[in-house]
């Protein structure tokens, strides 16, 4: 049983112990690893907070329910599309698919299913919101393949997994298009940042198989990259902060998410594991400070 758990799994225990065949389910979802779903949450959030229409706690719930859903849908589409490449990397050989305990037949139910609730939440939402959401089916579609083509997938993630800032805003409001912009182009620049800092994990192995990864193409310089696309981040917050208030004081709520960049390019260390995972795991934290940024910008 242990060696079915794969080495970066949170819950272990938890997902040790559910029995056959519902574990390795709940694995392909990566329900065992949820930083994937708050990474995927917190630009919604931002989105919602910083319309300035307040906390909005029940479409909040429902943004979170499908930031579960969709990430575990994600991550089985991702799973079948890659079961190949997976078989050739020590971390993913484990995964589900990729090690044969799960066909992917069922697997494509699995995926289904997790859509449903995907599709119960999207109906939650405003017509805007529903026609932003299904905006991204062809980005995400397309993710598994971006490693195949380029020397730079992160880039594609960081379209994809930050989609939810203009589904939160669309939700409340459809002007300011230019603070939506902004606060989008900030996410994405984060996103390639801490999924750079994770692919450190693979860096040898997907050398080895041949795909691509900003963490081989920044080479040595990979700490610097990251440190300037955390800079792009902060620096297109602060405009969509701008943008919607030109008021310096404004600005001053980014201090702690641009102190929590720094902190991680400062303690990282590209060749150590465990270093990178955890790194790359604090950005649950640096999302919530950037949604409270919005909230406190968007409701003063």
């Amino acid at each position: 049983m242990a060696d079915t758990i794969v080495p970066d799994t949170q819950h272990g225990s938890l997902v040790a112990a559910l029995p056959q065949p519902i574990r390795d389910y709940a694995m392909l979802a990566r329900f065992d690893r949820p930083i994937g779903w708050w990474l995927l949450f917190w630009p919604c959030a931002w989105g919602v907070w910083l319309t300035g229409a307040g906390w909005q706690l029940e479409l909040i719930a429902w943004l979170l329910l499908g930031s579960v859903a969709m990430r575990g849908a994600g991550c089985v589409y991702n799973d079948i599309v890659d079961a190949d490449l997976d078989r050739q990397v020590a971390r993913t050989a484990q995964r589900p698919i990729a090690s044969g305990r799960v066909s992917k037949r069922a697997a494509w139910i699995w995926l289904f299913a997790l859509c449903g609730v995907g599709l119960i939440v999207l109906f939650q939402l405003r017509l805007e919101a529903q026609l932003v959401a299904l905006g991204s089916l062809a980005l995400v579609a397309a993710y598994p393949f971006m490693k195949r083509i380029t020397g730079f997938p992160q880039a594609w993630l960081g379209l994809v997994f930050t989609w939810g800032a203009p589904v939160g805003w669309m939700a409340l409001r459809s002007d300011h298009l230019d603070v939506l912009a902004a606060l989008y182009g900030g996410a994405i620049c984060w996103c390639i940042a801490y999924d750079t800092i994770y692919a450190l994990q693979d860096r040898e192995d997907d050398a080895l198989v041949g795909i691509g990864s900003s963490a081989l193409t920044m080479g040595g310089k990979v700490k610097q990259g990251i440190a300037l696309f955390f800079a792009a981040s902060v620096g297109l917050f602060a405009l969509a902060f701008w943008l919607l208030r030109e008021d310096w004081l404004a600005l001053l709520a980014l201090v702690p998410v641009a102190a929590h960049f720094w902190w991680q390019v400062a303690r990282l260390d590209p060749k150590d594991s465990v270093n990178t995972l955890d790194t790359f795991r604090s950005n649950r934290f640096a999302g919530a400070l950037i949604a409270a940024a919005c909230f406190v910008v968007g409701n003063a």
